[in-house]
């Protein structure tokens, strides 16, 4: 996927480089994927950058995300419809390249 205002990234989009992530780049990602960015997916896309930051990883799965916005922010964001709704398909992947991280290990 080559867009000129994006970092490289791999066949999938994610970025070759987390580090090289920035709001713009998010909205670019979010667009291509049919999404306008609010402040609920940014609130989301902050929590994974975090967890990412502190772990060093991406959640590994839909269901370790569900439960880990869950236990930071509440059972409200906390479950797989509301993220489903924000992050379309498997909301994990999706939020982790919008936010610029690497794939999760377990979404297909």
């Amino acid at each position: 996927m080559t867009n000129p205002n994006l970092p490289e990234r791999n066949n999938e989009g994610f970025l070759e480089d987390p580090r090289a992530w920035t709001p713009a780049v998010a909205e670019i990602v979010a667009r291509e994927s049919g999404i306008e960015l609010n402040d609920n997916h940014w609130e989301i896309i902050q929590f994974l950058r975090n967890f990412y930051k502190e772990h060093e990883m991406s959640p590994p799965s839909n269901r370790l995300f569900v439960k880990a916005v869950k236990e930071a922010l509440g059972e409200d964001r906390g479950n797989s419809i509301y993220l489903m709704g924000l992050f379309p398909g498997t909301p994990a992947k999706t939020a982790c390249r919008i936010a610029g991280l690497p794939r999760p290990t377990n979404c297909l």
